[in-house]
């Protein structure tokens, strides 16, 4: 079984079913459901080996699974990569998960998988002020792209992020139309990118409505009992919020407990529509995750293909997912 026979059987030139093998992208939809009708059909199957002889590449990349935390935000990395599995497979690549602990030993990994393996590229998250695996993977001339931007110069490599200030922002306009003017805020300590940008939204949709934010925001570890321990801090101002935008579900969990039995209700946003929240009827700000994971492929299949100038990053917008908590 050869290429050229799947060709005849789907009335198309070699080229394309090569196209739809190697760069699936390329090809118009009806064309590249002829052609994997007559693979599937015929059981035609690639040889890895040759297609890597003939390509130069391997057509696999390789993705970090972070360390669990709390079971609750780390579901966002899972649905991050289930997108990202499922459209680099489309795209005709492969995905190899790996694990470490810290930075450290993820650039350590780096060494290794390269050395064992030869992937064309990475996709990097969970991006930081002064990320030295950037600046690895960069010096040594390998492809990459991060789900998260460079936070100390945009324009340092190809990135996909998700608008995390947009989130709060549209979270604090939607408890200001409800009528609250104390809204609070749970965020994590000052110097996080992610975290920063939040925070952000908040001030700024407070600022832009008349409002002095000082006083409304507590900085914590990320966690549930961090996050109760944060808002009952609140509740015991002189003032307390009569609302609360947090950084994450876990953080906004937290204040939930904390609020059971406030007179008047607390309203309460979490930032990451997680099961959990849907489970609980938390209010809470969805990020696209789906679309992130098939844009950073785009963006890493871009930089493969030797595109001559650095792929546009991409900021995508969330969307708030209101249920009874706010």
């Amino acid at each position: 079984m050869t290429i050229a026979t799947v060709a005849r059987h789907a009335r198309v030139s070699r080229q394309t079913v090569s196209n739809v093998l190697n760069a699936p992208h390329i090809v118009r939809e009806e064309t590249r459901q002829r052609v994997q009708e007559a693979i599937a059909a015929l059981g035609y199957r690639a040889s890895q080996a040759a297609r890597q002889m003939r390509t130069g590449r391997s057509r696999l990349i390789a993705v970090r699974i972070e360390p669990t935390r709390d079971g609750i935000n780390g579901s966002v990395l899972d649905r991050f990569l289930h997108g990202l599995t499922e459209t680099a497979e489309a795209a005709g690549y492969r995905t190899m998960l790996y694990t470490a602990s810290d930075t450290a030993r993820e650039i350590a990994a780096y060494d290794d998988l390269l050395s064992a393996y030869d992937l064309d590229g990475f996709v990097l998250t969970g991006t930081h002020h002064g990320d030295p695996r950037t600046a690895w993977l960069a010096e040594r001339g390998v492809a990459f792209v991060t789900f998260g931007r460079p936070w100390d110069d945009p324009e340092a490599h190809p990135w996909v992020d998700v608008d995390g200030a947009a989130g709060t922002g549209r979270a604090t306009g939607h408890l200001l139309a409800r009528g609250h003017r104390r809204i609070g805020f749970l965020g994590w300590p000052a110097g996080s990118g992610v975290g920063d940008d939040r925070r952000a939204g908040w001030r700024e949709a407070l600022r832009a409505a008349g409002i002095d934010p000082t006083g409304l925001d507590r900085e914590t570890e990320d966690g549930i009992a961090e996050g109760e321990r944060s808002m009952r801090d609140l509740l015991a101002t002189d003032a307390p919020p009569t609302a609360v935008v947090c950084a994450s579900d876990s953080l906004a969990l937290g204040a939930l407990q904390a609020v059971r039995a406030a007179d008047p209700p607390v309203a309460v946003v979490g930032f990451d529509d997680t099961p959990v929240a849907a489970a609980v009827g938390l209010t809470s700000v969805s990020q696209p995750l789906g679309d992130a994971a098939a844009r950073c492929v785009d963006l890493l299949t871009a930089v493969l293909d030797g595109d001559q100038q650095t792929p546009a990053p991409v900021l995508l917008q969330p969307s708030l997912v209101l249920r009874h908590t706010a």
